[in-house]
């Protein structure tokens, strides 16, 4: 498993990602309403994480960032279902799935 201050250090890189996404995402009236639903509850759970990951149950820790995964999995195929997006928002959504994934994966 990654040290606690790396996780953290990730972590947090993540939460900016999905914070910009979403900051862009709002100020966009033409993003369909199932991909800020999905943005959003992102969101959400970052910032509910914060406590998860500084408790240093690597459990609770494997489970939060795999639940969070799923719904930048879900956030990515709403995205990839979506015609005429822009680019910077298909890249966004892109880049911070493959970091949670990619965080998931060194977790297990």
């Amino acid at each position: 498993m990654l040290q606690a201050s790396e996780i953290q250090k990730r972590f947090t890189h993540i939460q900016q990602t999905v914070s910009e996404a979403s900051r862009t995402m709002h100020a966009d009236a033409t993003i369909p309403q199932r991909l800020m639903k999905w943005i959003d509850e992102l969101e959400r759970e970052c910032k509910s994480a914060k406590k998860i990951l500084s408790s240093r149950d690597e459990d609770c820790i494997r489970k939060c960032v795999g639940e969070i995964e799923r719904i930048g999995d879900r956030a990515q195929r709403a995205c990839q279902q979506e015609s005429g997006l822009a680019a910077g928002i298909m890249d966004s959504v892109s880049s911070m799935h493959a970091e949670l994934s990619n965080l998931k994966r060194q977790l297990h």
